[in-house]
């Protein structure tokens, strides 16, 4: 019998978890990408490969989409897709923090299916599946019901400059930041934060596991301007993620002013 695809997602992860955690402050080599898209390791690309290896042989038909590989527009034509981030939070991996993540996404008809965020410093593996609900660590979750003024969100200090809100003025929420996005969209799931936002394009990668796991824990996620989220996009980015319980998101999307940014 073939393995599920959440279960194959799930030993994905953890196999990745293993061979980051071996360079994991030990110096591993750092370089910087082209573009200014960032640095990457030799923990990144060690995990990449592995993961290219093993998920495109149990299943080859599937397209692939992956931070640290060359894209192809072969994906396009596929009926299903791999979405996979090797470390999301490749900052905090060099840093020596623990909140960087392995992000990996199930896409089908545009829509993700299947999702695994992995943090193995944490020993945390946030699951879920379309119509099944997200659990960690095999157990259920679901987003909080905060109200925005009682609420926690989650981004980077860009995002809550007076120019994005109307009237020039921040909501009345409390701010906090950890480096993975991935690891941000599971952490509302889990209610432990009430919500999150980037307000600038992101990556397919970075948010693709994360916007199903908050999905299956009852919560609402879209792109800024309050669209719902399609992925293995020819130019793989949306405009922006606002993650929440249904009634705060509401909130959030009201009080920003519109964009449309360019991809």
């Amino acid at each position: 019998m073939q393995e599920s695809d959440l279960s194959l997602l799930v030993t994905a992860a953890r196999k990745a978890g293993t061979i980051a955690t071996s360079y994991f402050g030990q110096s591993p080599k750092v370089t910087d990408k082209p573009d200014g898209a960032g640095p990457v390791t030799e923990a990144d690309l060690a995990v990449d490969r592995m993961l290219g290896d093993f998920l495109r042989d149990k299943r080859p038909d599937y397209g692939w989409l992956s931070e640290e590989s060359p894209d192809s527009a072969a994906r396009l034509g596929t009926e299903r897709q791999f979405v996979i981030d090797p470390i999301d939070g490749t900052r905090a991996f060099i840093d020596g923090t623990k909140d960087w993540s392995h992000s990996l996404a199930l896409v089908e008809d545009g829509q993700v299916i299947a999702a695994a965020v992995y943090l193995p410093l944490h020993d945390l593996m946030f699951t879920a599946t379309a119509g099944g609900g997200a659990k960690v660590n095999d157990r259920a979750i679901r987003v909080s019901q905060a109200g925005l003024d009682r609420a926690t969100v989650l981004g980077s200090k860009p995002n809550f400059a007076p120019h994005h809100w109307k009237d020039a003025t921040l909501p009345p929420f409390k701010q906090a930041f950890r480096s993975s996005l991935a690891y941000r969209l599971c952490l509302v799931a889990q209610g432990r934060f009430d919500a999150m936002l980037t307000l600038r394009p992101s990556w397919e990668w970075d948010i693709a596991a994360g916007a199903l796991i908050v999905a299956e824990a009852k919560g609402m996620v879209t792109d800024q301007t309050g669209t719902a989220l399609q992925f293995n996009n020819p130019h793989p980015q949306v405009p922006g993620v606002i993650a929440a319980g249904h009634d705060l998101h509401a909130s959030l999307a009201a009080r920003l002013e519109p964009a449309q940014p360019k991809l």
